[in-house]
């Protein structure tokens, strides 16, 4: 798996890789939201940039033989860990966090690896008062 700098937007792109692949299926609707929310912009990447990041993470996933297209998170455990670890700006944090959300919910449905990656970053980062607030707003809608 490659590394990037700690708090890059490379390795907030990646988190951003992980839920949108979590559920096995890259959904047009999360392809919509990734480009509606401009996500490259968000993390002062450029739109190919975003999606060589996205592309780079699925080959190092295939080459590291952790890519099973199920429901389940792609990654084991410790990858998980580690790619949670190279985010420690808070800031950078709840943005990506917010992102994820959105993404994972595109579809209408958050599906088990989508959740999984969702709570690891909750409980790796620390945010779980920032999913109250994101559950607060989205019952107010």
């Amino acid at each position: 798996m490659r590394k990037y700098p700690r708090n890059s937007p490379q390795a907030a792109a990646r988190i951003i890789a992980l839920t949108i692949i979590a559920d096995g299926d890259v959904d047009k609707a999360e392809l919509a939201v990734l480009d509606e929310l401009a996500v490259h912009q968000q993390l002062g990447l450029g739109r190919e940039a975003l999606h060589d990041v996205i592309d780079a993470f699925c080959e190092d996933l295939l080459s590291s033989k952790q890519l099973a297209w199920a429901d389940s998170c792609p990654v084991d455990e410790y990858t998980l860990s580690e790619l949670m670890g190279e985010i420690d700006a808070p800031d950078l944090r709840r943005k990506v966090l917010s992102l994820c959300v959105k993404l994972a919910e595109a579809d209408g449905h958050i599906a088990q690896g989508e959740s999984i990656v969702l709570v690891a970053a909750v409980e790796h980062w620390g945010l779980h008062r920032q999913m109250l607030r994101v559950s607060e707003v989205g019952s107010s809608l």
